[in-house]
């Protein structure tokens, strides 16, 4: 059995879930468990209404410039470490190593951000061979995959309590992981610009990751290249738009606060209410402004 069938094994091995999921039938083995992704528990820390209108009644939303944008500039980095060639690249001087990472990059609309990322990996990797590093150039993961199961236990938010503990399902992509002195370093890619009012919901995506990859079993990992018993020592985030990096060890405080939003997701569930958060700045542009009653109240007040 090659990975990928341990890896679809694991995965039909665990409960079914969902995120129009009804906590009454959680006692029922036949029904489906609460499924939970770094962006529909970020939606919900965002505004409750929109993560209903999103996630638990499905309802469409327009594509927008930001969304087009985002997926194309995230191929991008993928087909690059997935074709840069370290043997070629090993026999060039500075320069043709920028030249050869620009090569790698398509001349399309956003060409202007994709050679800053030409530039951040030239000298990445210029500065990798100087330390004799060039083993930690390339993610060991590039848009890994990952799921698991993981308990949420009744009393773990106080705040807001729940009726009993509960195994949920959580999943997501993780857009790269590097290795670096034996630990593990998810990085994640971000195509919009940047704020330092940022860090605070970055550190909740990276601890959400974090969670993951504690939680996922030893053929998830596998599947994804990485060793079951590496385990997180940084995290960090680049937005080439605004040409900022950065990386920083990993924070307890980010991975209690992320189990903490899970058990008030939750709570939610139990009594079935998703109320909105009003802040006119931000419900201007949601895609559900029209059709939310509060948003609409909010308004004319």
């Amino acid at each position: 059995m090659n990975n990928d069938e341990k890896y679809n094994t694991v995965i039909s091995s665990m409960r079914e879930f969902t995120y129009k999921w009804q906590p009454e039938n959680y006692e029922d083995p036949s029904k489906p468990i609460l499924k939970i992704t770094k962006s529909s528990l970020g939606s919900f820390d965002w505004c409750p209404k929109k993560y209903e209108f999103s996630y638990r009644q499905r309802l469409p939303q327009d594509q927008t410039e930001a969304m087009l944008k985002g997926t194309i500039l995230h191929n991008h980095r993928e087909d690059f470490f997935n074709i840069f060639d370290l043997k070629k690249a090993e026999k060039m001087n500075n320069s043709e190593v920028l030249e050869y990472c620009t090569s790698l990059m398509p001349v399309d609309d956003y060409y202007d951000i994709s050679l800053t990322v030409a530039s951040l990996e030239a000298q990445r990797y210029i500065e990798a061979r100087t330390e004799n590093k060039i083993d930690e150039f390339l993610p060991v993961c590039n848009e890994g995959k990952f799921d698991a199961e993981i308990t949420i236990p009744a009393n773990i938010n106080p705040k807001f309590p729940l009726q009993r503990d509960y195994v949920i399902h959580i999943q997501g992509i993780i857009d790269r992981i590097f290795k670096e002195n034996g630990g593990l370093v998810p990085f994640e890619y971000k195509t919009g610009g940047w704020k330092d009012w940022k860090k605070t919901s970055m550190r909740k995506e990276m601890a959400f990751y974090e969670l993951l990859l504690l939680n996922a079993p030893d053929e998830v990992m596998i599947k994804n290249g990485l060793d079951p018993n590496d385990k997180v020592t940084h995290w960090g985030w680049y937005y080439p738009a605004a040409n900022y990096i950065y990386a920083e060890p990993r924070k307890t405080r980010s991975m209690t606060s992320v189990m903490n939003n899970i058990a008030k997701l939750i709570h939610h569930y139990e009594r079935n209410t998703f109320p909105a958060k009003f802040f006119y700045k931000t419900c201007a542009h949601c895609s559900f402004f029209g059709i939310c009653d509060e948003a609409q109240e909010d308004t004319w007040v």
